[in-house]
């Protein structure tokens, strides 16, 4: 197969649908294994139902992002700022909440683009770091930010359907 461009392109709320379909797909493929399937149905109903995804689609301190190879939507990125960012809520920071790729599309640099993106935003709107939160057994994307930059700087608890799992926080500061 040989890997055509990646193209980056901010959801619209009329691309509902399509965000649905790939949050939930990459969220499941990511922790269904290490997870009861309760958990799993009740975070993924919870978190990825239509006004769920509409109210954080109108938020002006939060947006996502497509990677698109093909015409196929094969990732995306969540970033907030300000008062929308999960815990910190600091107006110098930009959180990455989620950052997903479609486990057929690993290893083609996906991520990292869209990490990119996630900074050139940080960068634009002359941020001072970056932070986010991702599971202590979740150690490939703990090696990803490693290897960009970030540094733990505390844990916290991320509550997932009736399971409460630990959350490593990782920081990069921009320069």
């Amino acid at each position: 197969m040989t890997l055509c461009e990646i193209k980056i392109e901010k959801v619209t709320l009329q691309q509902l649908t399509k965000l649905q379909i790939i949050c939930r797909e990459t969220f499941y493929d990511t922790f269904f294994e290490d997870n009861a399937k309760e958990d799993m149905d009740k975070y993924l109903m919870e978190n990825f139902n239509d006004l769920q995804l509409s109210k954080e689609l109108n938020d002006p301190k939060s947006e996502f992002y497509f990677a698109i190879i093909d015409h196929k939507v094969t990732g995306y990125l969540k970033i907030n700022f300000g008062k929308t960012q999960t815990e910190i809520k600091d107006e110098n920071g930009l959180e990455i909440e989620r950052i997903y790729v479609s486990k057929k599309f690993h290893g083609k640099k996906i991520g990292q683009k869209l990490y990119e993106v996630a900074l050139q935003v940080a960068k634009d709107k002359k941020l001072d770091y970056v932070w986010l939160g991702v599971w202590e057994k979740n150690l490939r994307a703990i090696k990803f930010y490693e290897k960009n930059g970030f540094i733990e700087f505390d844990k916290h608890i991320f509550v997932l359907g009736s399971d409460e799992q630990l959350d490593i926080m990782m920081r990069l500061k921009l320069p």
